[in-house]
């Protein structure tokens, strides 16, 4: 009878015992769960797309400007509410295409993420080579300055002298820029190089892109640099020269703050923007306007209705 007492209270015990240690593990699983890491969340935040919440909430098609955007030459967009990942409007956002210069967004972060900024470039021989540059042989630039000029003037020789700075040599750059696109889970994009320039192995799709620029711009560097309209670019030498940027609704289009314009004959016009208006920020990727011109005025035609849509949103909710 004592000895059946004592197993009785030795298994009362472990029971105790076990519940305790239970309740600890539960406890920690869902301290894992609820704490991620800010890179995760800006990961998240990024690559989340709703394509179906908007039309639960109202039709979209009976917002001021919606005929507008049966007129528009591009080829492919997609628009989204950034801060809940709403899809606002699309057209062939999943359909693979030249990115031209939007590639360069994949560039500077890379730079951003692995380069120091006072580090000194030279334009060497072996990344001299479109010739239509602003950049010249045996220019020296610092690394943060280089950077300004490869993204305002989409200096395309420059994209090759800092994927030459951070890879060692361009294809290993290359290999940088597929391995982050795979991390930010852009599933239907390939780099063959820095800077966008035609090439069948480099392509991507408006969804994609649109994925890159949110990510480039929750960093504050990147998003200082896309928001500049104009600065001014010292060489090593002294000599300084003006960089305006290439986006031209900057200063333009109420509430812009960025990103990259993109253009070559194959991938035609294209502009990844983002804007912010009373506490909306939307993000677009636009591509292959029909001229460099109609992809700023398309772009705009596509960002006014978006403001639209999501105050229509904001009050149907």
């Amino acid at each position: 009878m004592i000895k059946m007492n004592r197993t009785k209270k030795m298994l009362h015990w472990s029971c105790l015992l076990m519940a305790v240690i239970s309740m600890f593990s539960c406890g920690k699983e869902k301290d894992t769960v609820y704490l991620r890491s800010e890179e995760e969340i800006r990961l998240d935040e990024s690559c989340h797309i709703d394509t179906t919440a908007l039309r639960a909430v109202l039709n979209p098609d009976t917002i001021e400007g919606w005929e507008q955007l049966s007129q528009l030459t591009a080829e492919a967009w997609m628009l989204i509410d950034d801060s809940t990942g709403v899809v606002i409007s699309q057209k062939n956002a999943y359909q693979r295409m030249f990115p031209a210069s939007l590639t360069k967004m994949m560039t500077c972060l890379l730079t951003l993420e692995n380069g120091e900024k006072g580090d000194t470039i030279e334009i060497t021989e072996d990344v001299y080579i479109e010739h239509d540059c602003r950049v010249r042989l045996g220019d020296q630039y610092l690394l943060g300055d280089l950077l300004h000029e490869m993204m305002m003037q989409s200096d395309n020789d420059a994209a090759n002298a800092l994927a030459k700075h951070l890879g060692g040599d361009i294809p290993s750059f290359c290999d940088m820029m597929n391995k982050k696109a795979e991390f930010l889970r852009m599933d239907s994009t390939h780099f063959a190089n820095p800077n966008g320039m035609p090439n069948d192995s480099t392509y991507s799709t408006a969804h994609d892109l649109l994925v890159l620029a949110r990510y480039c711009m929750r960093d504050t560097a990147f998003a200082k640099i896309v928001g500049s309209p104009l600065i001014d670019v010292p060489l090593i030498d002294g000599r300084h020269i003006a960089c305006q940027n290439t986006n031209l609704l900057l200063g333009k289009y109420d509430g812009c703050i960025g990103v990259k314009t993109g253009y070559t004959r194959q991938a035609g016009s294209c502009l990844a923007s983002a804007a912010t208006r009373n506490g909306i920020t939307l993000h677009l990727v636009l591509l292959k306007s029909r001229s460099r011109s109609s992809r700023f005025s398309e772009s705009a035609t596509l960002l006014d209705y978006g403001f639209r849509v999501a105050e229509a949103m904001r009050k149907a909710q």
